[in-house]
């Protein structure tokens, strides 16, 4: 069997082993998202407000996180903020699922730090898909694999190379290191604030200006299709 199948099957059998904690006021909700969630192989805990949830977090370190906005105590938008500010959950999938399907919140939740936003009523079905998508995409492309291949594109972190149909691509330092940073989780969106501080330790002399002229300067060298631009959030690598 072909090593890449192989490690697709691992992948596949990991991502339905992952732990999901579920964050609503709604007993409903819990009790219905869990069954699900378990049935289908995932172990799942369960918070009815934001500091439980954070709690939870802290103490049991789930894989996802299903997340309410409005909630007793801490609303989701607060609790994926203060998660995000915390190293040790940078790589935490928070999940947004709410009745709110306005354009405003689901920039809200974005700004955050959210990696999904999902508008109730819930699609069971639909949901699992999604949660699966972020699953294998986070267990693919984790911090130990250091060598990304999007098609024709060759991202080597080890080495700090880039290869474009086997060619290699000269890249600045910094474009280098935010170009790692975005195509280590395709598909997520990360935030300018985020770059910022990742990338240049946020440093208060770098201006948005900074981000934008070296987004600009990687669309050129490897492709415009690559880097999306989410209008007023930030921006997402296109595996």
């Amino acid at each position: 069997m072909h090593p890449l199948f192989n490690l697709l099957l691992r992948i596949e059998a990991m991502s339905n082993h992952a732990k999901i904690l579920i964050a609503d006021d709604e007993p409903n909700v819990l009790d219905f998202l869990s069954y699900f969630l378990q049935r289908e192989g995932f172990t799942t805990y369960t918070a009815k407000d934001g500091e439980e949830t954070f709690r939870i977090v802290r103490s049991e370190k789930p894989d996802l996180l299903l997340l309410d906005v409005v909630m007793p105590n801490m609303d989701g938008f607060t609790v994926t903020e203060h998660l995000r500010r915390i190293a040790e959950f940078h790589s935490l999938l928070i999940v947004f699922l709410s009745a709110r399907n306005d354009e405003e919140s689901q920039l809200k939740a974005f700004q955050a730090g959210a990696d999904d936003y999902i508008s109730k009523p819930i699609v069971p079905r639909l949901l699992l898909c999604r949660i699966q998508a972020l699953l294998r995409r986070k267990l693919a492309w984790g911090p130990l694999e250091n060598r990304l291949v999007f098609d024709s594109l060759v991202i080597d972190r080890e080495k700090r190379m880039v290869y474009a149909e086997n060619v290699p691509i000269a890249l600045a330092r910094k474009e280098f290191d935010l170009l790692a940073l975005l195509a280590g989780r395709p598909g997520k969106v990360f935030q300018r604030h985020e770059i910022m501080r990742i990338i240049w330790n946020g440093d208060q002399e770098i201006s948005d200006r900074t981000i934008d002229v070296h987004i600009r300067n990687l669309r050129v060298k490897i492709g415009e299709r690559r880097i999306t631009t989410v209008k007023g959030v930030g921006y997402r690598f296109e595996g």
